[in-house]
């Protein structure tokens, strides 16, 4: 048997690596209010993180539940990636509902109807897309946009309980052929792959998932992985470098594919392969890892004021460089709390009950 199924070690490396991508899409959000024209922007390709977090998360779900989902069952199953999942989609929607309501800068909310409201905040916590907003972008999920990767998160681990933890290898490598090819298709037709959290990319966020997500399942069963003695900041470094690619209306199209086909999970079987960390490397991994998934789920509410600000004050670029980098750093101490005194106790003590 190979190393990987044969003991169940903790990849720290991958956990700093999700907490880099998370903090560079953050930083990306941020830069689409003050830069809107992505020609413009410093860090423009940094909505691929989400198709390494697809990637990731294949390769996290195989190697956590391949071998012993047969004997928790379906329904243990379920409930360990609700746990998971959820208390934060719940969070973050819950301050995506008191940002929106409250905006000191715009009055937005004003226009619509308590109804309307409540029908935002139940679709923001069951999941169910609801374009409520079109002059904000046909959002799906309007109090908290990026939890539309979260929906086809679930549709991932749905299929993979259901059909891909039993299909041969063969299969799945169909499987990920036809995803590359549909992800192409996408990418030819949008001129990039920054699509899914609309009404009217729907189905693009599903072509995302499908290749990668399915992905990350075959780099696990195939067991690659690359035995590297890279210095654990040049991993790292090799995935931020991917966020810095300037944006090209002419080349975006081949970039983002070639990004995702082939680059990410070269990346994942480095970090797979990368030597063990200690001391203070170990702990900054585990607070990188810790910050993520809050980080990505709770930052958006604030983005959206921060939109309203720059619409009603018309701040400078300098302005708005010193509100990006107090913002950021906020967002990251704020996600930080969320996880120790919210997510953390709430799943320590349901997995207890």
């Amino acid at each position: 048997k190979n190393m990987i199924h044969q003991t169940k070690k903790h990849f720290e490396l991958l956990d700093a690596m999700r907490g880099v991508a998370a903090i560079a899409v953050v930083l990306f959000h941020f830069m689409e209010i003050a830069q809107p024209d992505y020609r413009n922007n410093f860090i423009p390709h940094s909505y691929l993180a989400v198709d390494f977090f697809f990637c990731l998360s294949g390769f996290v779900i195989a190697y956590a539940y391949d071998q012993k989902l047969v004997t928790i069952g379906l329904k243990r199953f379920f409930l360990l990636r609700l746990l998971r999942l959820h208390p934060l989609v719940i969070i973050g929607t819950l301050i995506g509902l008191f940002a929106f309501i409250y905006d000191p800068f715009s009055n937005l909310a004003s226009s619509f109807s308590v109804l309307q409201k409540i029908g935002m905040f139940i679709s923001g916590i069951t999941l169910i897309p609801y374009p409520a907003v079109p002059e904000r972008y046909f959002n799906l999920f309007h109090l908290n946009p990026p939890t539309w990767s979260l929906f086809w998160e679930y549709i991932a681990n749905i299929a993979y309980a259901l059909i891909l933890v039993r299909i041969p290898k063969k299969v799945l490598w169909g499987i990920v052929l036809l995803g590359a090819a549909a992800l192409c298709a996408e990418s030819f037709r949008s001129g990039y792959l920054a699509v899914g959290f609309g009404a009217d990319n729907f189905w693009a966020g599903g072509i995302r998932l499908w290749f990668s997500f399915s992905m990350g399942l075959l780099i696990f069963r195939s067991n690659w992985t690359i035995s590297n003695k890279l210095p654990f900041f040049s991993v790292l470094g090799l995935l931020a470098v991917v966020f810095f690619i300037p944006f090209s209306d002419v080349y975006g199209k081949y970039i983002d594919p070639i990004v995702v086909i082939f680059y990410f999970p070269l990346l994942l079987m480095l970090g797979i392969g990368g030597l063990p960390v200690f001391g203070g490397v170990r702990k900054l991994c585990k607070f990188l890892g810790d910050i993520s998934y809050p980080l990505y789920i709770i930052h958006y509410p604030f983005i959206w004021i921060f939109m309203s600000y720059v619409e009603l004050h018309r701040p400078s670029n300098k302005q708005m460089a010193v509100i990006i980098i107090i913002g950021m750093l906020s967002l990251i101490f704020l996600a930080l709390l969320v996880f120790k005194y919210l997510d953390e106790p709430i799943r320590k003590y349901y997995s207890r009950n």
